[in-house]
């Protein structure tokens, strides 16, 4: 960190910290941010994306996507399922994985459009 992005005295407003730190002692954070660390490998938000493209892919259509095997394809879809990102249902002997719900959808677009904000205000 350079000067120029840090305060030069420490002074803060007592007021918004203290009405910032009961709202925050409401949410469940936590969860937030393990989602996130889900999201976070690249892979994951590969299958993710694919997902809010397609609404449904068998594990085996997910690793051909990610160019994995299956066996690793399965165990990013478990770290998902864990966080309440995908869910999945069995076909005999396959095994179909769709986002658990339209917020994900929404956060995957959402992130997208931000990205590609970044890139053209660079």
């Amino acid at each position: 960190m350079t000067s120029k992005d840090q305060c030069d005295i420490y002074s803060y407003d007592e007021k918004k910290v203290h009405h910032l730190h009961e709202k925050m002692a409401n949410k469940d954070l936590g969860s937030v941010a393990k989602m996130f660390k889900a999201l976070a490998d690249e892979n994951r938000t590969k299958i993710v994306y694919a997902l809010s493209e397609d609404p449904e892919l068998c594990v085996c259509d997910i690793a051909t996507i990610i160019g994995s095997s299956v066996a690793t394809a399965s165990h990013h879809l478990r770290t998902l399922h864990k966080q309440g990102i995908v869910k999945f249902r069995k076909e005999g002997k396959l095994a179909f994985y769709s986002l658990d719900d339209s917020h994900i959808y929404q956060l995957i677009k959402i992130a997208l459009s931000h990205s590609e904000e970044v890139k053209t205000d660079v």
